[in-house]
């Protein structure tokens, strides 16, 4: 493997171990879930507004009504998505509420399928059968940290947080000519617009204690996790970013067992596989013998969305 192939791989692995801490660090923090949100907006999003504008992007950047509309739906899709995750946390646990989430990509083959009028092979009708089967698995014999039942209210979160990130998805695919750094900044922006004048219901942590876990969110957690995607996933094939993406939710499950004394029975277990092995897995689906590479525009779950610069 060449230098030039190692160091993408190495970013998008980063990226995704990341991913998987990103529970531990909204239930330390202990904000509830609407400051989280915010407080990731507005870190994340004022660095990579800075970012962008550094890198001479921004100034730039001359949007269309219709662009600007779509990025700002866009935006209240995706922090409605990390509000509902975070709140999912709580009620249910990280490993069962990251695992769940991973039926976004399935999700949106079923809204491409239903607006954009495109086929849905009986491959992904099989696939999402077997993921959804998983996620009512695990909702009938997974356990919180308490040994209790994790009740169904987190589940359902996990669940609408992964149809609002679907949507986000869904948006991102006709903006697919915006850079994604771009488009990420500008969300983000929205986002802390929209969720400020919650804070007068929600606040932030009042010690600093919980306020530098809201800080790492959106600096480690955000800000350099999206320009690590951005940098090495226009860089890797297809299949090698389906497969590294699983470390996201491998690495939720391990901190929750080890840091929450998460234990997953057999049946949870079985169905987390289930839902892991039907959202991502790789397509192959008339792939040469040369693997594509992955497009810059192409969101974590791994949907393609070809991309020139703006």
């Amino acid at each position: 493997m060449t230098n030039s192939e190692t160091r993408p791989l190495l970013q998008w692995s980063a990226a995704m171990a990341m991913s998987g801490t990103i529970g531990a660090v909204v239930l330390e923090s202990g904000a509830a879930a609407p400051a989280v949100a915010f407080a990731r907006c507005f870190v994340g999003g004022a660095l990579l507004v800075i970012w962008c504008f550094a890198r001479g992007w921004l100034p730039a950047w001359r949007p269309s009504k219709r662009d600007l509309g779509l990025a700002v739906l866009g935006g209240l899709f995706l922090v409605g998505n990390w509000v509902l995750l975070f709140a999912s946390y709580a009620l249910s646990s990280i490993s069962v509420s990251t695992v769940v989430y991973h039926t976004q990509p399935l999700i949106l083959v079923g809204l491409a399928a239903a607006f954009l009028g495109e086929k849905v092979a009986k491959s992904h009708l099989v696939r999402a059968a077997i993921a959804f089967g998983g996620v009512a698995l695990i909702s009938l014999s997974a356990h919180g940290e308490d040994g209790k039942p994790v009740q169904l209210a987190g589940i359902g979160l996990a669940l609408g947080a992964a149809l609002l990130y679907a949507g986000a998805s869904f948006v991102a695919k006709q903006l697919k000519h915006i850079r994604p750094h771009l488009l990420a900044a500008v969300q983000t922006t929205v986002g802390a617009l929209v969720l400020a004048p919650v804070l007068l219901i929600t606040p932030l942590p009042a010690t600093t204690h919980g306020l530098l876990w809201l800080v790492l969110l959106g600096t480690v957690h955000t800000a350099l996790m999206y320009v690590l995607m951005y940098a090495s996933i226009g860089k890797l094939p297809t299949t090698t970013v389906a497969l590294l993406s699983y470390l996201y939710p491998v690495v939720a499950v391990l901190v929750d067992v080890a840091f929450y004394g998460h234990r997953p029975t057999w049946p949870e277990a079985l169905g987390m596989l289930a839902v892991l092995a039907a959202a991502l897995s790789p397509q192959r689906r008339g792939q040469s013998k040369k693997e594509p590479r992955v497009s810059r525009a192409t969101d974590p779950c791994g949907t393609r969305t070809p991309a020139r610069r703006s």
